[in-house]
């Protein structure tokens, strides 16, 4: 598939591709996927599952913990277990709506991840197997929203996905749909991922304000427990 360099990519160009994909996604997840997910993804691995207690054991008792892009809550049990409150945000409403009949007492946000406009809110933040659907463009952004909803020195959980080395949207010559696409986009004509270097994350996570507190690789993803400065 043919990559463009993303600093000679047309910015228009890409603003469009870039929110036609996330207009598809909200989409897609609203009619085709949330009411099939808990049974398809909804469980825990092990590794999100140790660093979703990493990040518990950091709280203070009786924390408020934002759990950004939270799809149906999955993770939401161990937050409530441990007696954190919790308020959740998504750009799917249908998502939104299974996790809230599981769970009614939390308070729930439809929105965007670059749409997020909570203010030093939160003990902490999670944001767990979602970055991928965010374009390079956007990575920035999103980070500094996530921040920006963070206490000073509150810690964020975050992943990022890694692509398997026979990843057939990443294949040399898979069809070219025509699309802007630059290094580390794959785009199926439908499904769209980004898979950013590791010293990208680092320099945004950096330019955030962001330091790394612990990072792992497991399950497909890149872990990363990191703490606002």
């Amino acid at each position: 598939m043919a990559r463009t360099p993303i600093e000679q990519a047309d910015p228009a160009h890409r603003r469009e591709f870039l929110d036609a994909r996330r207009e598809s996604s909200r989409r897609r997840y609203d009619a085709q996927f949330a009411d099939g997910y808990d049974d398809e993804w909804g469980s825990l691995p092990d590794t999100h599952r140790r660093f979703v207690e990493h990040l518990i054991d950091l709280l203070p008792d009786g924390g408020d913990v934002l759990d950004a892009a939270c799809g149906t809550g999955r993770i939401w049990p161990l937050l409530l277990d441990a007696g954190l409150s919790v308020t959740g945000v998504d750009q799917s409403q249908r998502m939104l709506d299974l996790a809230s009949g599981k769970h009614p007492d939390v308070r729930t946000i439809c929105a965007p991840l670059q749409d997020l406009a909570l203010l030093r809110a939160f003990d902490g933040v999670t944001c767990v197997d979602a970055m991928e659907n965010v374009g390079p463009e956007d990575w920035p952004l999103v980070l500094e929203r996530l921040t920006a909803a963070a206490r000073t020195r509150a810690h964020l959980y975050l992943t990022v996905e890694m692509p398997e080395d026979d990843d057939p949207w990443l294949a040399p010559d898979a069809e070219d749909f025509g699309e802007p696409l630059v290094d580390g986009e794959s785009f199926d004509g439908t499904g769209y991922h980004y898979f950013p270097d590791r010293s990208d994350v680092m320099r945004w996570l950096d330019e955030a304000g962001l330091d790394v507190v612990h990072e792992t690789e497991a399950d497909g993803y890149r872990h990363l427990l990191v703490r606002r400065r």
